[in-house]
């Protein structure tokens, strides 16, 4: 009797550590409800009031810049809206304009991706407010081997690149991966 009790328990045990999962770690769910951060590919929408000429639609380029004129390559990746539209005044008073109110606002966000078992994989336009139930909706919803539970979801957070499992009503951010696992029966 022992023995079989012994056999059980390893089997159970050899198969969670095969399951993979991945619990998330705090910060994957703390950034959800801090300020957004920019990053590549996310167009933005600035405004220098009284300035027309200024005032315009920018991309945040691979490198984390936006240009801007008159002064040039502007660092935004990390920053909030309102820490690039403060940087954005502070350099335009540097010879320009004698005191600049500019406002940034997020125009259209950094792509998601869907992946593994899902009818439609690939890149989708990111709306806020969005859980991964939706972006797997976008993408055609579940294949008929998915596993619908909950997902893996890669997240790149202060320079860092999370991994962790999260159920389809989790709410996503802009320039996550989501990966629909195969189901096994």
């Amino acid at each position: 009797m022992f023995t079989r009790i012994c056999l059980v328990l390893a089997v159970c045990l050899g198969l969670a550590a095969c399951s993979g999962y991945q619990r998330p770690p705090t910060a994957f769910h703390e950034t959800l409800t801090q300020p957004y951060r920019l990053d590549s590919s996310d167009r933005l929408r600035i405004i220098v009031f009284g300035q027309d000429d200024l005032s315009n639609t920018y991309v945040v380029d691979q490198a984390g810049y936006i240009s801007f004129p008159l002064i040039g390559n502007v660092a935004a990746r990390g920053k909030t809206q309102i820490e690039l539209g403060n940087e954005i005044a502070r350099k335009l008073r540097q010879g320009f304009l004698r005191d600049p109110d500019v406002s940034v606002e997020v125009d259209t966000y950094r792509p998601i991706f869907v992946m593994g078992e899902v009818q439609n994989a690939g890149q989708y336009s990111y709306v806020a407010g969005m859980t991964v139930q939706n972006a797997i909706a976008t993408a055609g919803g579940f294949s008929a081997r998915a596993q619908q539970a909950d997902v893996d979801i890669t997240r790149q957070i202060n320079g860092e690149i999370l991994n962790g499992r999260v159920p389809i009503s989790d709410p996503i951010r802009p320039g996550d991966t989501i990966y629909v696992r195969e189901r096994y029966f």
